[in-house]
């Protein structure tokens, strides 16, 4: 097998397994690496049909790149909602992911007859893209209890917007927000929270 039929092979192979990934913005960037190598595989045989559809599929994932990453951190493409502890679509959307809960905040509970307690989803138009769940520690501190994100916007942080609005955080007396401990890959050090042993702080002045 020659350096081209590698090429190839290669290239077809990656676009495949572009197709099996959840996470929207990495399924975008591995499709467009597969489409550059399946132009040059074309053009180098002059297949130019191949290679012109791929360069057009290329674009397509440029484009789309392009909106997801300047949307990566926009109020604008991104809501946050406030909802009751024991709303149905929350308990819906809890019991969905209940296993990838557990992956990424293993021995997660929500009780929600808890007094103290407050739920906010994260939308992105009529799509839920994350859910955070927060409770009264007492003393003026905010405990997080669950942040969530699907697993299509995994690539993205929308649970930031929580953070970002403090006022959702302020107006309940909260003077201080502290992030769940044991949580798995958590992104609150790009969101400029200082940590205190396995959680986060965000503290409201």
């Amino acid at each position: 097998m020659g350096w081209l039929d590698v090429l190839g092979w290669a290239g077809s192979a990656l676009l495949i397994f572009s197709l099996m990934q959840a996470r929207v913005l990495r399924f975008r960037l591995l499709n467009l690496v597969a489409c550059v190598i399946l132009v040059i595989f074309n053009g180098l045989l002059g297949i130019w049909p191949m290679a012109a559809m791929n360069v057009a599929l290329a674009g397509i994932n440029l484009w789309f790149i392009r909106n997801l990453v300047s949307e990566r951190h926009s109020e604008v493409a991104f809501e946050v909602l406030e909802v009751g502890p024991f709303d149905e679509y929350l308990r819906h959307t809890l019991r969905v992911h209940a296993d990838d809960i557990e992956r990424f905040q293993p021995g997660f509970v929500w009780n929600p007859t808890a007094p103290g307690h407050t739920a906010y989803l994260v939308q992105r138009g009529d799509e839920t893209v994350g859910v955070v769940l927060v409770g009264d520690a007492g003393d003026g501190v905010a405990q997080v209890e669950l942040d969530y994100v699907t697993p299509r916007f995994r690539d993205f942080s929308p649970g930031e917007f929580v953070y970002r609005r403090s006022g959702l955080f302020r107006d309940r007396g909260f003077r201080k927000v502290v992030t769940p401990a044991g949580m798995v890959a958590p992104y609150y050090d790009r969101l400029g929270m200082r940590r205190e042993g396995e959680s986060y702080v965000l503290d409201l002045i």
